[in-house]
């Protein structure tokens, strides 16, 4: 059983790792149209301004798809069955990741459900993954 794949960040992501590390989910926002985007990149994909900012955002989010894994990646023995999903955030953008805290089955895998982000520390970086919202 290997350990976990741990990402490498780069120049262009370094602010979405850092804002793991201090437990806050960051992605970008035109500051020209005003609209929020993930994945990191250095120019809007809407209004192509590369006039863009990193913000910390709600970390809310809502299932929008998922499959349920049966055979593990490596790294990912000990998990089988696990969830991986596209979830909403409530800013809009949709990103991957994984949901935790929830068995991994269709009956406890509801779309739009509500999420929360969590995090997972790999070996110093901090992985966003996503669990069922708490009651607010």
């Amino acid at each position: 059983m290997g350990s976990k794949p741990v990402p490498r960040p780069t120049p262009e992501t370094q602010p979405y790792w850092d804002g793991a590390r201090a437990g806050a989910l960051r992605i970008q926002r035109c500051t020209a149209c005003g609209r929020f985007y993930f994945y990191p990149r250095p120019f809007c994909p809407r209004c192509w301004s590369s006039d863009v900012e990193w913000v910390a955002v709600s970390g809310r989010a809502r299932l929008h798809s998922y499959v349920i894994n049966h055979r593990p990646a490596p790294g990912f023995d000990e998990e089988a069955p696990y969830a991986i999903a596209v979830v909403e955030l409530e800013e809009g953008p949709r990103m991957m990741s994984s949901i935790v805290g929830v068995e991994a089955t269709p009956e406890s895998l509801v779309l739009d459900m509500d999420l929360e982000v969590a995090f997972e520390d790999r070996d110093g970086i901090c992985v966003p993954v996503f669990r069922p919202a708490r009651a607010r």
